[in-house]
């Protein structure tokens, strides 16, 4: 399964050809943005993107971000109450 991961782009360079920096869930990493950026790399500063394997994929929309983020922690969390789970229980549940 392919994953997009929502990120906030906190730096950017002089063009499209130059990695950018997002930040996802408290960490940053470089990207590149030539999908998403039409004009000034600049104009992307403070924007979510769709992150899938350095790549900005897409623009999401602040509200859209947060909800993405809250529903991959829920299920970060139920994996690990999973994983607490013993035995036979827990292949029944997977």
């Amino acid at each position: 399964m392919c994953l997009g991961v929502p990120g906030k782009i906190v730096a950017v360079g002089e063009d499209i050809h130059q990695l950018a920096w997002v930040e996802v869930s408290g960490v940053k990493r470089e990207i590149n943005i030539a999908l998403v950026c039409d004009e000034s790399p600049a104009d992307l500063l403070g924007q979510w993107v769709l992150v899938h394997v350095g790549f900005a994929m897409s623009l999401l929309d602040e509200a859209e971000a947060q909800q993405t983020l809250a529903a991959l922690a829920h299920m970060q969390a139920v994996g690990l109450d999973l994983d607490d789970v013993p035995g036979e229980a827990h292949n029944a549940l997977r």
